[in-house]
């Protein structure tokens, strides 16, 4: 049905829609600066309040390109451990939903004693733990199957993230394909699709679009949690800031530079986040 646009413009209802968007727009916006303003308000006066404790802001300036090369290292790692976790939470979440017992077994083992066990003890299981196996493997004639289990710092730290944020991620998969209405699959069935194909066209296109916030708030999460790799010395923001903060004894303006590092990162991933939520949602709609 084609509509006129003369037509659009002469009725009262659709003039009146348009200038309630425009209100509406203009009323958002002016939230927005009024929240920005208070943010601004809020920084400047806890700075008045740590300059009030001898912080010194040179002392920051001067070391803060040194700190801010590691924003790339954490990036990194964050990018790549959340792309191995997904896979690995897919992989758990399609084990956990299988009528296979041994799939459903080992995927709810693998939940359990990830969720169970601190990252931290992770790290330090994979990182330190893992080279001692190789050693005793390499003790009996098998020195490059040993090899295989000395990792690197950052390899070791990518691997401890995946696998814990992995096992978390799982459920959120889970959920999401659970969401997926029983009868869509008996259609896909009946349409003579495998179920490979039914998970691949119909399923994993609509879980994915729910499960985005949640992988969104994972990666987050996940950027403020690689600070642990720092024990392995891998060099990322906290491991630069301590540097200089046991040096020269200046904990709090490192770690306050660190700080605001991991916040500035913190809204800019927000930001994108809700970017890309918005730009699915209308991929839905058409």
């Amino acid at each position: 049905m084609n509509v006129d646009p003369a037509n659009v413009q002469n009725d009262p209802s659709a003039s009146m829609g348009q200038e309630l968007m425009a209100l509406q727009r203009r009323h958002n916006i002016a939230e927005g600066i009024k929240a920005i303003l208070i943010w601004l308000a809020l920084v400047a006066l806890l700075t008045f309040a740590l300059l009030q404790l001898n912080i010194q802001p040179p002392y920051i300036w001067e070391h803060a390109g040194f700190v801010l090369i590691g924003v790339g290292v954490t990036v990194g790692v964050s990018l790549a451990s959340i792309l191995f976790a997904a896979i690995l939470a897919l992989l758990g979440a399609l084990g956990r939903l299988s009528n296979n017992v041994i799939a459903q077994g080992i995927a709810g083992f693998y939940v359990s004693v990830i969720r169970g066990t601190p990252l931290l003890i992770q790290i330090y299981l994979i990182y330190l733990g893992l080279p001692q196996i190789g050693q005793q493997i390499s003790a009996r004639g098998l020195p490059s199957v040993g090899q295989l289990f000395i990792l690197n710092a950052v390899p070791a730290g990518i691997l401890a993230l995946s696998l814990n944020y992995g096992a978390y991620m799982t459920e959120i998969f889970r959920a999401g394909i659970q969401s997926i209405g029983y009868g869509q699959r008996e259609a896909a069935l009946a349409l003579g699709m495998t179920r490979w194909q039914m998970l691949r066209r119909i399923i994993l296109p609509q879980a994915i679009r729910i499960i985005i916030p949640d992988i969104g708030n994972q990666f987050i999460a996940m950027q403020k949690d690689s600070t642990l790799i720092s024990v392995m010395g891998v060099w990322e923001i906290t491991f630069r800031a301590s540097r200089f903060a046991r040096r020269d004894s200046k904990f709090m303006e490192m770690f306050l530079l660190a700080a605001a590092l991991y916040w500035v990162l913190t809204i800019i991933s927000t930001w994108l986040q809700s970017r890309l939520e918005r730009r699915m949602e209308h991929a839905y709609e058409r």
